[in-house]
């Protein structure tokens, strides 16, 4: 969307300071690893966890951390590139808004 200024100059999108730019990168960053954790958590469940050494109420926290640090770690190499959009849409809600 072209944006005109009084003069009738085209206005040119703000960007974001190095530091809000850092925020809004570990905010989609962040979003993206929830969402690989909880798409992880649908697969695992379908893990049995019956045997000598399974079940229990120590193992289902355990494997919540595992499945979440999984997520967060997929999402730091990069994840299924879902970090991009969230921060494209985030940029245009902000510009938007002003």
């Amino acid at each position: 969307m072209n944006m005109l200024d009084i003069t009738g100059s085209q206005l040119q999108p703000s960007r974001p300071s190095p530091s809000a730019q850092h925020k809004l990168d570990a905010s989609a960053q962040d979003f993206e690893g929830m969402f690989l954790s909880q798409m992880l958590e649908t697969v695992w469940s379908t893990v049995p966890t019956d045997g000598a050494m399974g079940g229990g109420t120590g193992e289902a926290i355990f494997r919540s951390m595992m499945i979440q640090d999984i997520g967060r770690q997929m999402a730091q190499q990069g994840g299924i590139g879902l970090s991009g959009r969230v921060k494209e849409e985030l940029l245009a809600l902000q510009e938007a808004s002003r």
